[in-house]
């Protein structure tokens, strides 16, 4: 039995897909049993195709894909969230098995999509949608399923990884640092999404959903991004024994999932502080297995395309056994989303003043007015053209507590030059 594929997407993934096929077709079967054929690829550029050798089954129109009855598993690697989600909507509608790498589409219409599977009694992976090559979908599905997940946690965007490390090992700021990434190609020219938190909030998400069984959504994750750190903060974070992460968090509590993005100090023993560069790496703890951590490249067309490969030659397997999908939607549950504002954790602020008396002393009163009680304050950096940086550091303290404080502080006359920056702590 050979098992057809159609690939909608030839970008950098999808020329990964296409290359490992190739290189390994003959090897699949040999070794697996498992025949596959790619017999139609779509995309909005035939110089790609043309490039891969796919010329004869190239087409520009998905609905080819979606309307041959010989397809069995559709590949879909455009990204986005409108034209894919037709794409996987309409394959599994057509009675075709999906793999897919959209985190933003799981992320969004992840509920939609797992019933739309389940009503054609088809199968959708996503692998690739977290981590790059790191296995860690499959492994929450499968591996770890006997465990109640207590917490998942992960640096889960390269880029901003790779920032953070050349920043506290070089002393650089953020502009200089982004437009190295930018030359290197490790960051977009509009690095929106990775600097501002959202590429690791939409694969937050879509972890949170399969480790407590309960849809998180991407607009249900609050999220800061790396924006407003500085050299400054880095150099006190490794004073005080920490480092500097952007961290996707989610957390299982009594209350409901804590799940969050921003960047985060973490302690120099904890293992994901050992995480730099581009690497991605996510540290869940389970009741029963207790901590793990899984670690490898988040980005690139080989590790994505070695994910998405990975679901299509299991996905082929149990086709070709005649295997029902194993594990469909587990959002069996509907925990609530702990309000940010509920959050208590310890707390480093670093505000830049004006360099004039009386700002320290109103500065600190606004903070116990609000009921936020601070551990340390010291001044950092030099003193630079009426300017200084002003950084304290709190006992753990309310979120809502804490907005209070830079709200009053932003409003105070002439004080501050300079957006704040924050950096929660996580112990």
């Amino acid at each position: 039995m050979t098992i057809k594929l159609g690939l909608v997407g030839t970008g950098t993934v999808g020329g990964g897909c296409i290359d490992i096929l190739n290189a390994h077709a003959d090897s699949f079967a040999r070794h697996y049993g498992i025949n596959l054929e790619l017999v139609r690829v779509c995309s909005r550029n035939p110089e790609q195709a043309q490039a891969h050798g796919v010329s004869d089954i190239f087409t520009d129109d998905y609905q080819e894909i979606l309307s041959d009855p010989d397809i069995d598993i559709v590949i879909e690697l455009i990204g986005g969230t409108t034209v894919a989600r037709n794409v996987v909507l309409g394959a599994l509608a057509a009675g075709k098995n999906v793999v897919t790498a959209n985190k933003a589409l799981m992320a969004t219409h992840g509920q939609e999509i797992m019933e739309a599977a389940s009503a054609a009694g088809k199968e959708i992976a996503f692998e690739a949608s977290v981590g790059g090559g790191i296995p860690i979908i499959d492994p929450l599905k499968h591996c770890l399923i006997s465990n109640e997940i207590l917490s998942v946690m992960g640096i889960v965007n390269g880029t901003t990884n790779y920032m953070l490390t050349n920043m506290a090992e070089q002393g650089s700021d953020y502009s200089e640092v982004l437009r190295e990434a930018q030359l290197k190609g490790f960051a977009e020219a509009d690095p929106t999404a990775d600097v501002g938190g959202y590429d690791a909030a939409a694969k937050i998400a879509i972890l949170a959903s399969i480790a407590f069984n309960s849809r998180v959504t991407l607009d249900e994750v609050f999220t800061e991004g790396i924006t407003h750190i500085s050299p400054v903060d880095l150099e006190a974070a490794r004073d005080m024994g920490y480092c500097v992460k952007l961290l996707a968090i989610a957390h299982r509590t009594a209350e409901g999932i804590d799940v969050r993005v921003h960047p985060t100090m973490l302690p120099l023993t904890h293992q994901l502080a050992t995480v730099n560069g581009v690497m991605n790496a996510i540290y869940v703890v389970g009741d029963a297995v207790g901590e793990t951590m899984f670690f490898g490249p988040g980005a690139g067309a080989g590790p994505a395309a070695s994910a998405v490969m990975g679901d299509v030659l299991d996905m082929a397997r149990r086709l070709q056994a005649g295997v029902s999908p194993l594990v469909g939607c587990t959002c069996t549950d509907d925990l609530p989303i702990v309000p940010m504002a509920d959050l208590k954790t310890k707390y480093y602020i670093r505000f830049t003043v004006a360099d004039r008396p009386g700002v320290l002393s109103a500065t600190a009163g606004v903070f116990a007015k609000h009921d936020v009680s601070v551990r340390s304050v010291i001044q950092r950096g030099q003193k630079s053209g009426g300017i200084v940086n002003l950084a304290y550091v709190t006992h753990t303290a309310r979120e809502s507590n804490v907005r209070a404080v830079l709200d009053e502080i932003a409003q105070l006359e002439d004080v501050l030059r300079d957006e704040p920056s924050v950096i929660r702590v996580e112990d």
